[in-house]
């Protein structure tokens, strides 16, 4: 399929306008909010007997089961996913192709992926299933198997609106989805908070529950050729120094120049399976991983006893109750979406909505996918790893 959009740019954005879509005001880097509950709108650390030396400009523990966020730090911080942005577009698109459906790539369908990207080896002219598409994706967090995946949804333009409703239905209200793969474009935001909502839900389905649970497959090289392909989740995997986290069961990895390293995990030890974010660590290399084995660790051992500092939100199509926003001053022209970050992520010009907001937020997010081919510069640099891969 070509990519297409159901807008054109002017009625994408004449629609926005007319939805009176607020305007960045602030340059707070927390979106305060009450979703989860007003302790995770509060800045710094919410929680007690915490590990020392953590780093990261956000983090958030999480009970998968219950819901209840044990701890976390500017849980609602607008920052920069990378890669993790991708669990969003998996909970998204996952379900609507079977894994055993083929599909011959084209050259269209691997047009506009931004330079410096990560890749897993997708090639013009090969058949491949639907289940290796998504081994690119969860493994190797491969931005051309994104990309040919949401050419099979109907185009780059479509799937970024697509996540956005996902995203306003899950009640992630700090996300802003430019492109579905998480690259560094100007307003692609997330939280500590929106990331653990995806994770949450995604583990529901046994698909992205098993996919970011394998550790290595073969990859089509053409003919009869496979490529052996490994996960670039280090807990996972135990690469490059970083001991394996123990009932680990994923879930993704990011790095970009922009957002630095990110990361969600869920591990599950005696029956109880927790879910970890972490944003920002001040450190590269394996930091990401460090704080957030660290962090699991709290959480199954003086962490079970801790009383809750939040809740993460049900779904408002499965039942959760629609939470509505009412700070006020520089906190509420936060909320209505500015975004800030410590990394540089910049400044939306786009708010995202509750309420009329399922329908703004897909226009608004079809509006921003207009511009996906704006040049990726300096901040588009290659996720790292060992080889210079992006994870």
């Amino acid at each position: 399929m070509h990519d297409s959009s159901p807008l054109t740019r002017r009625a994408a954005l004449g629609l926005c306008a007319a939805a009176a879509i607020p305007l960045a005001t602030a340059t707070d880097a927390h979106a305060a909010t009450v979703v989860g509950g007003v302790r995770l709108a509060r800045r710094g650390i919410q929680g007690t007997g915490l590990p020392k030396r953590l780093t990261a400009a956000a983090w958030l523990v999480a009970d998968h089961d219950s819901g209840e966020v044990l701890a976390a730090r500017d849980a609602h911080r607008r920052l920069a996913p990378a890669s993790t942005l991708k669990m969003l577009f998996a909970d998204t698109v996952l379900g609507k192709f079977e894994r055993t459906e083929r599909y011959r790539v084209t050259d269209a369908d691997l047009a506009g992926i931004p330079s410096g990207s990560s890749l897993v080896g997708v090639k013009p002219g090969i058949t491949y299933t639907v289940e290796q598409l998504w081994q690119g994706v969860f493994l190797r967090s491969g931005n051309d198997a994104v990309h040919v995946l949401a050419h099979m949804n109907g185009g780059v333009a479509r799937t970024v609106a697509e996540m956005q409703a996902r995203a306003a239905d899950l009640q992630a209200l700090d996300t802003h989805v430019v492109s579905p793969d998480g690259f560094d474009h100007k307003g692609q935001l997330s939280s500590a908070y929106d990331l653990t909502l995806f994770a949450r839900h995604g583990l529901k389905d046994a698909d992205f529950r098993a996919y970011c649970a394998t550790r290595a497959a073969d990859f089509p090289a053409g003919g009869k050729k496979t490529f052996q392909i490994q996960n670039t989740d280090r807990l996972l995997t135990g690469m490059y120094g970083v001991k394996t986290y123990d009932g680990l069961i994923g879930v993704k990895n990011g790095y970009t120049s922009n957002a630095g390293n990110t990361f969600t995990g869920a591990a599950t030890r005696d029956g109880r399976t927790l879910l970890v974010t972490v944003m920002h660590p001040k450190s590269g290399y394996n930091a990401v991983y460090e704080e957030t084995a660290a962090l699991l660790d709290w959480g199954f051992g003086k962490g079970s006893s801790s009383g809750a500092v939040g809740t993460l939100v049900d779904p408002l199509s499965e039942g959760g109750t629609k939470v509505t926003a009412t700070p006020s001053g520089s906190s509420a022209r936060a909320a209505a979406g500015a975004p800030g970050s410590a990394a540089g992520g910049g400044s939306s010009p786009w708010g995202t909505l509750t309420g009329a907001g399922g329908t703004v937020a897909l226009l608004a997010g079809g509006a921003w996918a207009l511009r996906r081919r704006r040049a990726a510069g300096s901040a588009g640099a290659a996720e790292e790893n060992k080889t210079s891969r992006r994870d």
